[in-house]
């Protein structure tokens, strides 16, 4: 019975793929930029990369990365506490507490591990975490490792925010966890007013800023920055592998004696490896970048905003938000995944999001700007989705 699985999983990927759900993996040519190379040497521009501040491939981000091999080597082969630490390991992490303006910071090998290693450590059967609906896979993964009581609230729901506070409040802690930026809306999570609830109801406040830190804000410090709440958010969790240079790695950072109990117990963080050191060194470079100028966050923002009013303009569905995703509603997933690839034929690389990603008919194509791009590049996109969205009856 038990190779019974082997046509089990067969037949559960023969219904992805009848029902348009299958999601194919694009092989690249080319190094991370506006302007990429398909491995058939298929040129296109880029529309679906999380490289908000475009620095991906920016020469003084690798010159960083190469420069800190040279010094400190490829990886440490070993977790911090046997001997994985560098100093470069603590220059990251002060840099980005002072960024972020919390008192400490732990790094992970991913915000997935991040989230994954906060909340089983700090909250037992006689705590809470009460959580937004949309948080990501890696904030629902990392509950579901605790033992506290779980709570989920409407998106965005202000009002059964406060209901579950009122009738939790017996219990020792309750975590409040939200998104700081909704990767698939562009939605920025409404964090005057669940600070207040927290103040209110005595609970903690945590923040997964990835897709928020290093462009949103005046000075990229995230959505709390953009919200005015630095101060009363008491953990934030965010990544490198976006705005932050692109490649991977993440971090949590909060107060001293948290992040202290987290070297101690938080299972991701002291049974993987150190973050590779040319990742540090490409992440020290972009901080410092970011924190002597605005003008790559600015640049990212007014590519959104123009790309925006166009396509709004042509008569697409847009989800409005001041932030650098732009989701074009289809609803049909079929249809979302067959725009893509019609997309990607005029040289336009974007991808069709369906279920589970997102909700069945809700199907969507997400486009990500990038300070990268060039009014020629925003200009193609917008003359391609029109030409495509009439095509397939999507606008008239």
């Amino acid at each position: 019975m038990s190779k019974q699985i082997y046509s089990d999983v067969k037949s559960q990927l023969d219904s992805i793929l009848a029902a348009g759900m299958y999601k194919t993996e694009r092989i690249l040519g080319t190094p991370q930029n506006a302007e990429i190379a398909l491995s058939d040497g298929h040129k296109v521009i880029n529309f679906c990369s999380n490289n908000y501040l475009g620095l991906a491939n920016h020469p003084e981000v690798i010159k960083a990365a190469k420069s800190t091999i040279d010094n400190w080597g490829v990886g440490l082969a070993s977790v911090r506490f046997i001997c994985g630490t560098q100093s470069i390991h603590k220059e990251l992490e002060e840099k980005v507490s002072r960024f972020l303006g919390m008192e400490d910071t732990l790094l992970y090998s991913s915000c997935f591990d991040a989230n994954g290693g906060i909340f089983e450590p700090l909250l037992d059967e006689d705590c809470a975490v009460i959580s937004d609906e949309l948080n990501h896979a890696s904030i629902i993964d990392g509950v579901r490792l605790c033992k506290a009581q779980r709570f989920r609230y409407k998106h965005s729901d202000m009002s059964e925010l406060e209901t579950i506070l009122m009738e939790i409040s017996g219990l020792k802690y309750r975590l409040i966890v939200t998104d700081g930026v909704f990767s698939m809306d562009g939605e920025i999570a409404k964090l005057p007013q669940i600070c207040e609830l927290a103040e209110k109801y005595d609970a903690l406040v945590m923040v997964d800023d990835s897709h928020g830190t290093g462009y949103i804000g005046e000075t990229g410090r995230g959505s709390v920055e953009y919200h005015k709440v630095q101060g009363k958010v008491d953990i934030i969790a965010t990544t490198f592998g976006k705005a932050l240079g692109g490649s991977s790695g993440g971090c949590i950072s909060g107060s001293k004696d948290i992040i202290d109990f987290l070297r101690q117990r938080s299972r991701p963080y002291i049974f993987s490896n150190t973050l590779a050191p040319p990742i540090v060194g490409a992440v020290i470079k972009v901080l410092d970048m970011i924190s002597e100028s605005t003008n790559f966050r600015n640049h990212v923002m007014t590519n959104a905003n123009y790309f925006r009013k166009g396509m709004v303009e042509a008569g697409f569905d847009i989800i409005p938000s001041d932030t650098a995703i732009v989701p074009v509603m289809i609803y049909d997933e079929t249809l979302a995944v067959t725009m893509a690839d019609k997309l990607l034929q005029e040289g336009i690389y974007v991808i069709g999001f369906t279920y589970p990603v997102v909700k069945v008919g809700q199907a969507r194509i997400r486009v990500q700007l990038s300070a990268a791009h060039s009014l020629y590049h925003l200009d193609r996109a917008i003359n391609s989705f029109i030409k495509i969205g009439k095509e397939l009856n999507i606008i008239k």
